[in-house]
């Protein structure tokens, strides 16, 4: 999985290219789908930045092996992005998840 394809996903899903982030919760690793997206006049990253900062999160989930579980899960969703509230998608690592803690996203 790459940026792009990631960047693919949301916008097959929900038509627009979400903002993605790597949240630490109480020992869980989640990513969280914000409601803030690249086509927005006021969205902070340029095109270039947003697709460097998705590959990031892409390594991330290639690292984690989690790749066909996001796909899986965004696909599958009812849930979507709005205003003040993302969608929150737990990452199942495990045991291997406090490996992780220790990291910055």
């Amino acid at each position: 999985m790459t940026g792009r394809d990631l960047q693919a996903m949301l916008q097959h899903r929900w038509g627009y290219s979400y903002d993605l982030q790597l949240r630490r919760t109480q020992g869980q690793i989640c990513l969280q789908v914000m409601w803030r997206y690249l086509e927005q006049a006021s969205f902070p990253l340029s095109e270039g930045d947003y697709l460097a900062h998705l590959d990031q999160v892409a390594l991330y989930l290639n690292e984690w092996g989690q790749a066909d579980y996001v796909r899986q899960w965004i696909a599958t969703t009812r849930e979507r992005p709005r205003l003040g509230k993302a969608v929150r998608i737990p990452l199942p690592l495990g045991d291997r998840a406090l490996e992780w803690l220790a990291d910055e996203f």
